[in-house]
């Protein structure tokens, strides 16, 4: 099993200081947290690479979120996904839910707060260091959590 930290870098002239219930919140004036863009970005990479992939999150609300960030990306580089419970039986490629995978997918991407208990059942994880300082530190706290289970985490800087 792989870990792959992305430390995404504080956005030029932006103030870091989102906490981490502001990362749950979107309506139409709020853009999305910028993990979660890049987080759909990576699940389309992922599924042009023939990858099945579960994008796990806090809530409902953020699922949602997902969805529609995956719903904006141009018709010609549509990313086939689904909620979980939704779909054809095996689901779509792209999986996003808020509660544990049913089916067995290759990565796992964790939009949570914490190292998801079924994180082993998959071959590689992504997970993200927001510039926000509150959710950074829960990011070190997820990098603990996978060092403690004997696991080293790779961390990619995205700049």
């Amino acid at each position: 099993m792989s870990v792959t930290f992305y430390v995404l870098a504080e956005p030029k002239g932006a103030a870091s200081d989102m906490t981490s219930a502001d990362a749950g919140t979107h309506n139409e004036l709020s853009p999305a947290p910028a993990h979660f863009a890049f987080a759909c970005q990576l699940c389309a990479d992922l599924y042009r690479a023939k990858q099945r992939v579960f994008v796990y999150v806090a809530n409902q609300q953020q699922a949602e979120l997902i969805d529609d960030l995956l719903w904006q990306f141009d018709p010609d580089s549509f990313v086939p996904h689904n909620l979980s419970g939704e779909g054809p039986a095996r689901g779509a490629p792209i999986e996003i839910g808020w509660q544990a995978p049913r089916q067995s997918r290759q990565v796992l991407i964790n939009l949570t707060d914490n190292m998801p208990e079924f994180a082993r059942r998959f071959a590689s994880v992504i997970e993200f260091v927001p510039a926000e300082a509150a959710l950074k530190a829960q990011a070190r706290e997820r990098y603990k959590q996978y060092r403690q289970a004997g696991i080293t985490p790779e961390t990619v800087t995205i700049g």
